[in-house]
């Protein structure tokens, strides 16, 4: 019988993540990767420099939009994907186009102790003039994989600029 609701009494408590995806946003035309700012309110590294991102949310698992029944398990094909461009217009006001190509992956404990799994992609910029979300960033930068190492980034993000960079090609 399929899910009629997403609930989590029958979860395991030892089993729960947030799942967190970031995306590397990269002009092709100058080989620049977006960077923001994050606000200095933030729970997780504030003041530094991220990439556009976030949370897979409860919403984003309609149960009455599934993309395929698969038996009596629902399916949410391209769902990160989704999340991804969803964030980066929210966070940047940007559209972005794939392919999203898969960068890395990092499993961590936030400082208020919750865990999280996070996947960082990379994508093309699509479209659209950059504003920052103010409640979430205080600054954007593009840039390339040099110009990168003069901003406080979150430890890894100068990696995934340059395998994104390196990925398009030099």
């Amino acid at each position: 019988m399929k899910a009629r609701k997403i609930s989590l009494k029958a979860a395991k408590p030892n089993k729960l993540f947030y799942f967190v995806a970031n995306v590397v946003v990269c002009r092709a035309s100058d080989k620049r990767c977006l960077i923001l700012k994050r606000s200095d309110r933030e729970i997780t590294h504030p003041g530094r420099w991220a990439l556009p991102g976030g949370k897979l949310e409860w919403e984003d698992l309609d149960l009455n939009s599934p993309t395929r029944l698969n038996g009596d398990v629902i399916d949410f094909e391209d769902a990160i994907f989704k999340l991804l461009e969803r964030e980066a217009l929210e966070e940047a006001g940007i559209k972005i186009k794939g392919p999203f190509n898969f960068i890395n992956d990092v499993t961590f404990v936030r400082p208020d102790e919750i865990p999280g799994v996070l996947i960082v992609f990379s994508a093309l910029y699509k479209s659209g003039k950059v504003e920052i979300n103010p409640h979430d960033f205080s600054d954007f930068a593009w840039v390339n994989q040099y110009e990168i190492k003069k901003y406080d980034f979150i430890d890894g993000v100068d990696k995934e600029v340059r395998q994104t960079i390196k990925a398009l090609g030099n």
